[in-house]
């Protein structure tokens, strides 16, 4: 008999409230198609979600952190609860560094202060981490030269293929999700990056154009976004399946 692989979604937040009501469902799919997936979080409130939610099944893998939208919120919390729950946490994240939320020079310090905060914890308990970069990867690789990313996810590459070959030398890993399935530049990134650097992701519950039909992501989608990074990569279903199995338990390292 064939060993089924285990599918991982790299980066979803089944945290959030627009999941709550259709969690067990969520759960119960999640077994039936052989899926684990890496549950980060936002802010304090979220991580205690996130927490709660992966006492109730193993197939959640609990990341707790702060986006750098949340820059604000309290971070003495989130470390604390980082100290106290170390030894079950699959990961840190969602962290990371975003302009789009900055208003003064305050806020960016206060970025990056959170930040590389937690990139300490990370550290201090080897665990993996889910870094939020969009317009800001040149930062992010800055930081991270003072850090490891040997366990370091780019979640929803967005970079030039210049950035993508310096994440490649910098050892990061770097995830794809559905929109790939109908975006060229997406396509491109991926048959550019290295194998074993590549994972896959919803972040659900962002939503979905074209043959999603703006519907909020979910961890269903996983098996369609594997399909066609099989076909970029001229690979079969199933041996993409089993390269990203692979990848996934080195980057949680497990």
């Amino acid at each position: 008999m064939v060993r089924m692989s285990w599918y991982y979604d790299a980066h979803v937040h089944l945290s959030d409230p627009l999941y709550e009501k259709d969690l067990n469902y969520i759960i119960s799919g999640m077994e039936k198609i052989h899926l684990k997936a890496c549950c980060v979080s936002m802010n304090p409130l979220d991580s205690q979600r996130t927490l709660a939610i992966s006492k109730s099944s193993e197939l959640v893998l609990p990341f707790i952190g702060i986006h750098p939208e949340c820059a604000h919120d309290d971070l003495e919390l989130v470390i604390e609860m980082i100290h106290q729950n170390h030894k079950s946490l699959s990961g840190i994240g969602e962290i990371g560094l975003d302009p789009t939320y900055c208003q003064d020079e305050s806020d960016t310090k206060r970025q990056t202060l959170v930040f590389e905060s937690l990139l300490s914890l990370a550290e201090k308990y080897k665990k993996p981490v889910s870094i939020h970069s969009r317009k800001s990867l040149d930062d992010i690789f800055q930081v991270m030269t003072s850090y490891d990313t040997k366990h370091a996810l780019l979640h929803w590459f967005d970079g030039s293929k210049k950035q993508l070959q310096k994440a490649m030398d910098m050892d990061f890993f770097v995830s794809f999700g559905p929109v790939m399935i109908y975006a060229n530049d997406k396509q491109t990134m991926l048959s550019n990056a290295l194998e074993s650097k590549i994972l896959v992701e919803t972040d659900g519950p962002v939503i979905f154009s074209r043959c999603f039909e703006m519907k909020p992501a979910q961890v269903s989608f996983i098996p369609s976004v594997i399909f066609c990074a099989s076909k970029i990569l001229g690979k079969s279903f199933d041996d993409v399946a089993l390269l990203l199995e692979t990848n996934s338990k080195d980057y949680l390292g497990i």
